[in-house]
C-alpha cells in the first residue's frame, strides 16, 4: 500500500514550502495498464509560491524519470523520458478566471483545495504527458504463429464453388 502525501494548496505557496523525493512506478496504478515494466523509481519537486498579480497559491512540479510504455505496434517496451515542468495556479472559483487566464497555455489551473493528494497531482501530470499511441521508430509486428500468409481465409470457399446441387 502507497503512503498519502497530502498537503494544503494555500498554506503550501503562502509559506513558499518545497517537497522533493521519489515515488516508485509500481504505485501509479492509473497509468499501469499502459506500461510495459512498473519497475524504477520517478523523481518529483513540488515548489510553493504565489502569483502577487492575482494573489493566488502556485505549485510548481515537476518530474523527471524513465517509463517502459507498451509499443502499440510489437507491444514491447519503448523507453519514454519524463521531464514534466508544470505550473499549477488553484483558483477559489473558476468564475474568476478571465478569458486572458483561459488562454494562457504557461500554467494550468485548478480549485483550491486544503488537501491535495501529491501521488494523485504527478500522476495526472505523468497522464497529459504521456503519448497516445507510443511507437517504436522501427519494428515488427509481433509474430502470430500463423503461416506465412499465403494461403487465404476464403480458400476452403473456392472449393465449394458450382457444387451446389
Amino acid at each position: 500500500m502507497s503512503q498519502q502525501i497530502v498537503i494544503d494548496s494555500r498554506v503550501f505557496a503562502r509559506e513558499a514550502r518545497s517537497l522533493e523525493g521519489e515515488l516508485p512506478v509500481a504505485q501509479l496504478t492509473r497509468i499501469l495498464d499502459t506500461l510495459a515494466d512498473s519497475a524504477g523509481v520517478l523523481k518529483f519537486r513540488i515548489e510553493g509560491r504565489m502569483n502577487l498579480e492575482r494573489n493566488r497559491p502556485q505549485l510548481l512540479l515537476q518530474v523527471s524519470g524513465v517509463l517502459s510504455v507498451c509499443c502499440q505496434r510489437c507491444l514491447e517496451g519503448v523507453e519514454y523520458p519524463l521531464g514534466i515542468n508544470s505550473l499549477l495556479e488553484f483558483v477559489a472559483d473558476e468564475n474568476e478566471l478571465t478569458q486572458e487566464d483561459i488562454e494562457d497555455d504557461s500554467k494550468d489551473f485548478l480549485p483550491a483545495q486544503s488537501e491535495v493528494d501529491v501521488v494523485a497531482l504527478i500522476e495526472d501530470e505523468i497522464i497529459l504527458d504521456l503519448p497516445s499511441a507510443p511507437r517504436h521508430e522501427s519494428c515488427a509486428l509481433p509474430e502470430t504463429g500463423q503461416d506465412d500468409g499465403s494461403s487465404s481465409p476464403f480458400a476452403v470457399l473456392k472449393g465449394f464453388k458450382g457444387k451446389a446441387s
